[in-house]
């Protein structure tokens, strides 16, 4: 039963309207009155500047009733109801004041598919004619009293209207862009066609941001030239607002929308001459009523908007129109207007426009039987057979010498801040052929080079996905890239290579001077020194011929025996032979002379070695290059090679089919970590920076040998290829730019920009093996570290010799420390007066107590004395105490020898003599000097130096008689020859030892007269 509605409906119309509308004037004179029509239009756009909907409902009334003359014509109403939004309660109120009214039929609403679908169920159950001029609702209700009539193309006739292009363009992959998920149900038979015949279309939905970024940027990496927009032209305008800043509206990308309205979109400041942006219109423009149509809609825009310019009609405005003047079949301004059984229309035609600057042109025609014709077999790319006038994006790798940023690029702006041998060669292109460029360098860095999912990177997936003209680098040419982009003419010819440093050298650092021997040799020569200072130690302690006696000349000390080789002289003596200089202890036994020896022969060896070793790691770069060919770095895996990754060398190796090339591959692929780089600046790094040979192009290999003589190249060329110029497949630009290359080829002009860029940088001359800081940095640092020890121990001793003479002294340590180091500074004197300890009551040497020579202290005179012992002695007969049972006469002549006092001594006692009272006389004013043996220690002579002459009237020193033959050997002479040595104590003096005679007349002797 679904046909009865509409031929219902059918019939209604043809009763209503063609009584009223079509007859003649003539006819309606004799037709009964009729007072008027009533139609309800429902609207939802109440914006000022909206679609022109009222004013087309406007021009629609007032034609029909131009039409009838006469008072007793009937006239036709259009009430104008507004629906504030879609939804289910708002549209049920709305028909509710609708039904009152008696209306004939109901028109609209034109962009709420929901409210038409209420709209359409209530005019059904009420039987009232419904004239839909929306999209088509998806799904369609089957409502069991549906009376509506669809003057929108259906869903059906689109999807068809869509394939049918697709096909006529041999377009065997698309992708939808849906932005509400009923484009699924409006295009079901668009995907349904697509699924029979197994062609790619990817289905994707915009989010409830309606950020079509994400959505296009993997319909680029899809390499996807086909896009399918369905959406209202609001929505399909900022889609391709993105889309051109995605660099997605260039002559490879090609848009089709879905939306009637596609002659309002205003595209000036998108679309270009190379943009291809296809969209239908169902606008009949050879209408009697058109261009009024047109001109009043345009007047009203001007006066109540003040946005311009008029963008056109919009097509609910003229189905609006033509909804009005509905009849069976009718022409109207979408053109025939006809329904079939199910109220959709038919017989009527899409006209494909194409967008350009400044409007647009008709390419075909759409028929409702699905028939297509157009006026080309293909788009029309707007590319000319010239590049005159275009202006192409470039797309480009940083790579020496052929593109490279200035060293002051920040100070320029564009292609300006580039440089190099490729950059200079555009330049030269762009003169011939009168173009202009733009350079963009590639998003990942890389060449391109195949993925496993069958995707491409690098330079390659930029031009498959159209997102540069061409691509102007070190690009080569490989068969597996000829496929899925062209290549222009080689501009250079080149092969693989081989790229390897000259020698192995490391930076040198502070304690390279350490490098010529192994840690494990500085350990071992540390324990032997150890070893020979611990045999030598205890050979010399076993060996009686290293005992010696020291002082031989004395006889209590004849059986004192002393050995030189103490544990600290043990470990000095190997330090000065192994250092080369000798030490004052000489071996005397003939084991430690053996130890010496082998000590000393020892030393000689390493101190050889290492002096010839040091100056090969100082100031010898040694050559060593272990490989000549591919061969031998395929047989040997001590050095790693590598090329870069997503090369043409890359490839090469992975697809060569030679042995040597696949063991070699299989070594690149399996090694971990990755032996590939990313750049060539990374390459070279690593071959200068460990055991890496790097695989690249001849030229690169030529150029950075230049820049670097520690590089070489290892072998010949692996194999020939060229450098050309990449742009996406079918180009029209090809053949100009080749025939462009071929001329500079001819005209010598690449072979002069080949020699600026790479005779630019030349090797720098040989440095001199002069040695720096960096190469014995570090032996500075060990005498650095000497000396401040070295102070530091003088420091400690200056501290610890001070403190203890301050203790001698009795005064501060701060104070003995002062007048020491004065002594100790002064620059003008080399020589002071050693300070000594006066004697002990035990006879030992020790500083003198501070006293007084003003205040001498009475000394007991006698006739003779004499120094015995390091001690006086007064008479000439045996010797006997200090005291005696008397005194008398005999005190100063011949007698018994008696011990006098200790001239030195401050609280000496004087000693008491026998006989009577001893003549004192004061000491006189002055200084009291001891000579002291230096060997023995011993007092040699005893004088006092005065400063004023003794009185006259003081009487002489008595002078004793020489001593007894028997004591002549321990009787101190003042006659010839050195001083022997003497002895402290109460043991015989040695063995000549005499003391030295009177210096001047100005001193008193206390041992004989004043002189």
């Amino acid at each position: 039963m679904p046909e009865l509605p509409a031929l219902l409906l059918s019939i209604y119309f043809r009763f209503l309207l063609v009584t009223v509308v079509t007859m003649p004037p003539s006819s309606l004179s004799q037709t009964p009155v009729l007072s008027s029509v009533r139609m309800a239009a429902i609207l939802d756009d109440s914006s000022v500047c909206g679609r022109g909907e009222r004013l087309a409902l406007a021009l629609a009334r007032e034609n029909i009733n131009s039409v009838m003359e006469g008072p007793a014509r009937a006239r036709v109403e259009v009430d104008i109801f507004e629906l504030q939004k879609d939804s289910q309660y708002e549209t049920t109120d709305t028909m509710c004041q609708i039904l009152p009214k008696g209306v004939v039929s109901v028109i609209g609403p034109a962009s709420s598919p929901a409210s038409g679908s209420i709209v359409s169920h209530i005019c059904g159950e009420k039987e009232i004619p419904h004239v839909k001029i929306g999209p088509e609702e998806t799904p369609r209700l089957p409502y069991l009293r549906f009376a509506s009539v669809t003057l929108y193309p259906s869903n059906e006739d689109l999807s068809l209207a869509i394939g049918a292009i697709l096909r006529s363009f041999s377009y065997p992959s698309a992708s939808l862009v849906c932005a509400k998920a009923e484009c699924l149900l409006r295009l079901e038979e668009l995907i349904r066609r697509f699924l029979i015949s197994r062609e790619t279309l990817s289905i994707r939905m915009l989010d409830d941001n309606l950020d079509p970024t994400p959505l296009l940027k993997e319909i680029r990496d899809d390499k996807i030239a086909t896009i399918i927009i369905d959406a209202n032209a609001s929505i399909s305008y900022l889609i391709l607002k993105k889309a051109s800043e995605l660099g997605m509206t260039s002559a490879f990308y090609k848009y089709i929308l879905t939306t009637m309205d596609f002659p309002l979109l205003w595209l000036d400041d998108i679309v270009d001459e190379q943009s291809n942006i296809v969209g239908f219109s169902m606008f009949n423009t050879t209408h009697p009523f058109y261009l009024e149509f047109i001109r009043s809609l345009n007047l009203s825009w001007r006066e109540g908007c003040d946005i311009n310019p008029y963008p056109g009609p919009a097509l609910s405005s003229a189905l609006l129109f033509d909804a009005v003047h509905v009849v069976v079949e009718y022409d109207g301004l979408t053109g025939r207007v006809e329904f079939n059984s199910k109220g959709q229309r038919t017989n009527y035609t899409l006209h494909i426009l194409e967008k350009h600057r400044g409007g647009h042109k008709e390419i075909g025609i759409w028929y409702s039987n699905n028939t297509l014709l157009m006026n080309s077999t293909s788009l029309d790319i707007n590319v000319s057979e010239t590049l005159a006038n275009k202006s192409l994006i470039i797309t480009t790798i940083l790579e020496n010498p052929y593109v490279m940023r200035k060293v002051n690029y920040q100070e320029f702006e564009g292609n300006e801040q580039y440089e190099g041998f490729c950059v200079d060669m555009l330049r030269e292109l762009a003169d011939i052929l009168k173009f202009t460029f733009r350079i963009k360098l590639v998003d990942d860095g890389l060449y391109g080079a195949p993925e496993p999912n069958g995707s491409w990177t690098g330079m390659v997936e930029e031009l498959i996905n159209r997102k540069a003209d061409l691509a102007v680098a070190a690009f080569t040419i490989t068969s597996e890239r000829e496929k899925v982009i062209d290549f222009s003419k080689p501009f250079m010819t080149l092969g693989i290579s081989i790229l390897y440093r000259v020698h192995i050298g490391r930076k040198p650092g502070y304690f390279s001077f350490l490098d010529p021997f192994s840690p494990a040799v500085w350990l071992f020569m540390l324990l032997a020194y150890l070893a020979v200072s611990c045999v030598l130690f205890l050979s010399a302690r076993l060996s009686p011929y290293e005992w010696y006696n020291p002082h031989p000349c004395l006889r209590e000390r004849r059986d004192l025996l002393e050995n030189q080789y103490t544990l600290g002289n043990s470990l000095w003596f190997p330090i000065g032979g192994f250092m080369q200089q000798g030490s004052e202890i000489m071996p005397r036994a003939l084991s430690t002379r053996c130890v010496s020896g082998v000590w000393w022969a020892f030393t000689l060896i390493i101190i050889s070695s290492y002096t010839a070793n040091l100056a090969a790691f100082l100031t010898v770069q040694r050559m060593e290059v272990p490989i000549e060919s591919p061969d031998d770095l395929a047989d040997q895996t001590n050095i790693q090679y590598g090329t870069i990754h997503g090369g043409s060398t890359m490839t090469f190796f992975m697809n060569s089919r030679y042995q040597t090339y696949q063991r070699m591959w299989n070594y690149m692929y399996s090694k971990q970590p990755s032996v590939f780089v990313k750049s060539t600046e990374e390459g070279i790094a690593r071959v200068l920076n460990s055991k890496y040979a790097f695989l690249l192009e001849s030229t690169m290999n030529e150029y950075h040998r230049s820049l670097n003589c520690n590089l070489t190249q290892i072998g010949g060329l692996l194999d020939t290829k060229g450098y050309g110029i990449g742009m996406p497949l079918g180009s029209p630009f090809r053949d100009e730019i080749s025939l462009a290359v071929l001329q500079l080829q001819e005209n010598n002009r690449l072979e002069i920009l080949k020699r600026r860029w790479w005779e630019g940088g030349q090797c720098p001359k040989e440095e001199d093996h002069r040695l720096g800081m960096e190469n014995i940095g570090g032996i500075f640092v060990v005498l650095i570290c000497g000396l401040i020890i070295a102070v530091f121990v003088a420091v400690m001793e200056f501290v610890w010799s001070t403190r203890r003479s301050a203790e001698t002294d009795e005064v501060s340590v701060c104070q003995e420390m002062l007048t020491e180091f004065r002594n100790a500074v002064s620059c003008k004197k080399s020589s002071r007066l050693r300070r000594r300890r006066p004697l002990s009551s035990s006879l030992a040497l020790r500083h003198p107590t501070r006293i007084t020579l003003g205040a001498p202290r009475p000394l007991r005179l006698v006739r003779e004395m004499r120094l015995s012992n390091g001690k006086l002695y007064s008479g000439t007969g045996p010797l006997t105490g200090n005291s005696g049972s008397g005194g008398g006469p005999s005190d100063m002549g011949p007698g018994p020898q008696r011990l006098l006092e200790d001239p030195l001594g401050a609280n000496s006692t004087p000693s008491v003599a026998l006989g009577p009272p001893a003549v004192t006389v004061p000491l006189p004013r002055g200084c009291t000097h001891v000579r002291i043996c230096q060997e023995c220690r011993r007092i040699q002579s005893l004088r006092t130096t005065s400063c004023t002459r003794i009185p006259p009237s003081s009487a002489p020193l008595p002078r004793l008689a020489p001593p007894p033959p028997h004591s002549s050997s321990n009787t101190d002479s003042e006659g010839g020859g050195g001083l022997s040595p003497c002895r402290i104590g109460h043991s015989p003096p040695a063995k000549g030892c005499t003391l030295p005679p009177p210096q001047s007349s100005n001193n008193t002797d206390l041992m004989g007269e004043q002189k």
